[in-house]
């Protein structure tokens, strides 16, 4: 192994595929002569479900070929294969048609399988069109190879690295959650949740490598947190070990040492290379798991046939030997040994199969090799981010009845719009809270000390007691289990609203988010949703109680994502608007929205002088809410010399500077964008084309942040010859105490940056 193979060794070794399904051909003609002799191994099977799943696992095969022949025609873009995995069609066997599965990429056999329990399913044209990137592959509309089905309950994973398991974590959850909740009063013609089949569990399947992941390991963490409380968690982890990441080998009895006696998950362990092993095993792990509400581990001892992909050379990093054992080793000869030994099928027959399985894959692929491509932008961008601005408005302008609203908040004189006293924005938002969960039934809210503590912000205060443990909930400590509880629960019908304590946390799980919650419709062609609105206690500015990771300013991560809403408020008022408008657009289009919250604002009172309480509002009347994209407009108080485009912090430093301007005879307009993904270029445009001057305040940083968008906006479709600056938080994590302010926007920047733009105006 100390020097790579000669070039004609690695292309033999890419080209193994031949190899193997010639042995395979020759092991089954050699069988003629095996008697038949049926044992008690295949009692669990009778004969029509074990060539069922037979016929699944040589389905597989033959696509995993296929594919490799349309890759070399240049008609397939995918060569990833379940090629030794086919023992997997017998877990999905084991498994009901309504129970929801997450699966790992070499799944082929399984989707075979499940197949057959929805008459009119046609997986294999379906799998050959998704290969072929056709823009009428059901799954991804040809956006990418996926294994994902509506109708099967199987939703699509892109790059299952163990990212799916948080989310399967949150599915089960909602799954074993939904009988604490009054359905009578849930399920109704205006909610979006539907009873569950009785006994339903959640699926997951991956690799031993992924195992290994943390991603992985924080997610079964979470699953045995909640069993150790009692808490139902109906979920099957399903390990397909074939004992080797890419080149990188597991190392022996790894999996077993660290989960065969583990607390709170219980263990299964199965022969995926033997067929009747496999199904008796995944049987009685998923009849664990349904009768017992309880987390369980399938480890099925698997191989990797035919390397990782179809550019994988394995000799570079195995053996020719250790490759032949490998191939010896082939679930389908065992599968067609089992078959033939008890009776089922004669070795004739199963060639027989084998040809006509093998021919109707080819007409296959010739067929999809036909149908269209995906061939504009807009074609491909269509199920990223979409938008029903009517459906949204009807949902943001209307409320909870009168009734219920007049008993949640004890009483008509005690509603919220009563109030006569404005309130600061975390009042406000509290109350909006409120009145959103009166609404909608199906939104729950969960996270760190959101419960009875009420929020680290008091944001939630109250709201456990008003809609108990069902609806409002304590998470553990891990962000990546708070936002995959959410997309879980968002596929069981709930609009969830998890909280993220502060904003430099949700770095640690932001590909919940971009990986996984933002692309479910892109991927899946809008035949899946996950909508959420995602609240982070957000920015710089805390006074008191700061650093890095409770004063941030970095959201530039965010901005990059497709499909993505982002909303951030300055005031308590637009808050409340903007939050129904959020829920809104989750509910009537689907959307993920994650809505920061200025922390040093959300007890802020005074605008200029302390006590003028000019930074508190009333509560909006229910129905009134604030449309993604509109800004909120504060005109010059003296004649305007130049606008001012900011958000957040920056729209309450900068209206502070607007008013010791204006005593200067110099007219500041400021523009609140208020939602920053997307970003609206109508507004910015238009706020360019009548502007005389233009100054953006960004208190994110100077690089990746939303000042950076505008400038470019401007510059390329606005008017020649405006008068442009930036005010921008420099590239630099924020530090403790006064030292923040070296770094972070401030009114004097403010003003020297009007000073600036206006020198260049002259």
């Amino acid at each position: 192994m100390g020097r790579l193979p000669p070039a004609r060794e690695l292309q033999m070794a890419v080209s193994r595929h031949h190899i193997i399904e010639k042995k395979f051909l020759e092991a089954v003609a050699a069988m003629e002569e095996i008697p038949v002799t049926p044992t008690a191994r295949v009692m669990s099977l009778d004969r029509d479900l074990g060539v069922e799943i037979f016929e699944s696992q040589l389905t597989s095969r033959v696509i995993d070929l296929e594919a490799r022949a349309m890759k070399a025609r240049d008609e397939g873009y995918y060569t990833i294969g379940s090629a030794g995995h086919e023992g997997n069609a017998c877990v999905a066997a084991a498994l009901a048609p309504d129970d929801i599965c997450f699966l790992h990429y070499r799944s082929g056999a399984f989707m075979m399988q499940r197949a057959k329990a929805f008459p009119g399913v046609s997986q294999v044209f379906d799998t050959l069109l998704s290969l072929s990137a056709s823009a009428e592959d059901p799954a991804s509309g040809g956006r990418h190879k996926v294994w994902g089905s509506r109708r099967m309950n199987v939703p699509p994973q892109t790059s299952t690295i163990a990212s799916h398991l948080p989310k399967a974590v949150g599915a089960a959850f909602a799954i074993g959650r939904r009988p604490i909740l009054d359905l009578a009063s849930l399920v109704d013609e205006e909610s979006s949740l539907a009873p569950l089949s009785e006994g339903m569990i959640a699926m997951a399947s991956l690799g031993d490598a992924s195992m290994n992941h943390s991603t992985a390991l924080g997610a079964i963490n979470a699953a045995s947190w909640a069993t150790h409380q009692r808490l139902p968690m109906p979920l099957l982890l399903v390990c397909e070990d074939n004992q080797v990441g890419i080149s990188v080998k597991t190392p022996t009895g790894w999996i077993e040492s660290q989960y065969a006696s583990r607390r709170n998950l219980s263990y299964f362990r199965a022969d995926g290379l033997d067929l009747a092993n496999a199904y008796t095993v995944a049987r009685s792990a998923v009849d664990f798991v349904r009768e017992r509400r309880r987390p369980a581990l399938l480890h099925l001892k698997m191989v990797r046939l035919m390397g990782h992909a179809g550019s994988d050379v394995e000799l570079t990093y195995r053996t020719e030997e250790e490759i032949e054992v490998v191939e010896s080793r082939d679930p389908l000869v065992q599968s067609a040994r089992l078959v033939v030994r008890s009776g089922w099928m004669r070795p004739r027959e199963i060639l027989d199969l084998y040809d006509e399985l093998k021919a109707r894959a080819a007409r296959g692929a010739a067929e999809a090799r036909r149908r269209p491509k995906l061939v504009t932008a807009e074609e491909v961008m269509a199920p990223l981010a979409p938008f029903d601005a009517d459906a949204v408005a009807a949902v943001a302008s209307s409320a909870a009845s009168p009734e219920r609203r007049v008993r949640l908040f004890g009483g008509d004189a005690r509603l919220p719009e009563r109030s006569a006293r404005p309130r600061h924005m975390a009042m406000l938002l509290n109350w909006g809270l409120h009145d959103i969960m009166a609404q909608h039934d199906e939104v729950i809210l969960f996270g760190e000390d959101v419960a009875k503590k009420g929020g680290v912000y008091h944001v939630t205060h109250n709201l456990y007691e008003k809609f108990g443990l069902a609806r409002v909930f304590n998470t553990l400590l891990d962000e990546q289990t708070i936002l995959g509880v959410a997309i879980g629960a968002a596929h069981l019908g709930h609009i969830p609203c998890p909280e993220i304590q502060y904003l430099a946390y949700l770095v640690h799980a932001v590909d919940q988010i971009r990986g996984e919650a933002a692309s479910l419709q892109f991927f899946s062609n809008m035949a899946f949703q996950n909508p959420m609105v995602v609240r982070v206690a957000s920015l710089a500015y805390q006074r008191g109680f700061g650093g890095h990771f409770h004063n941030d300013n970095g959201f530039g991560f965010l901005r990059e994502i497709p499909g993505l809403i982002l909303a951030c408020p300055s005031r308590g008022d637009d808050a409340v608007g903007m939050l129904r408008t959020a829920f809104a657009a989750a509910k009537a289009s689907g959307r993920v929205v994650v809505f920061m919250e200025p922390i040093a604002l959300y007890m802020t009172k005074d605008l200029h002088e302390a006590g003028d309480g000019q930074w508190s509002f009333a509560y909006p009347e229910p129905g009134r809410y604030v449309p993604v994209g509109e800004p909120r407009v504060y005109e010059a108080e003296t004649e305007e010399a130049l606008t001012i485009m900011t958000y957040g912090n920056g729209v309450r430093m900068s209206l502070r500077v607007a008013r010791r301007l204006a005593a200067d005879g110099v007219g500041v307009r400021v523009v609140d964008l208020r939602w920053l993904l997307p970003l609206s270029r109508e507004v910015v445009l238009g706020e360019a084309a009548r502007a005389r001057a233009l100054l953006v305040v960004d208190e994110g940083r100077e690089t990746g942040g939303v000042g950076e968008e505008i400038l470019a906006v401007v510059a390329e479709y606005g008017p020649a010859g405006l008068p442009v600056a930036r005010v921008a938080g420099r590239d630099s994590f924020i530090p403790l105490a006064e030292a923040a302010n070296l770094v972070l926007v401030s009114e004097e920047q403010i003003a020297e940056g009007v000073r600036r733009v206006l020198e260049k105006k002259r």
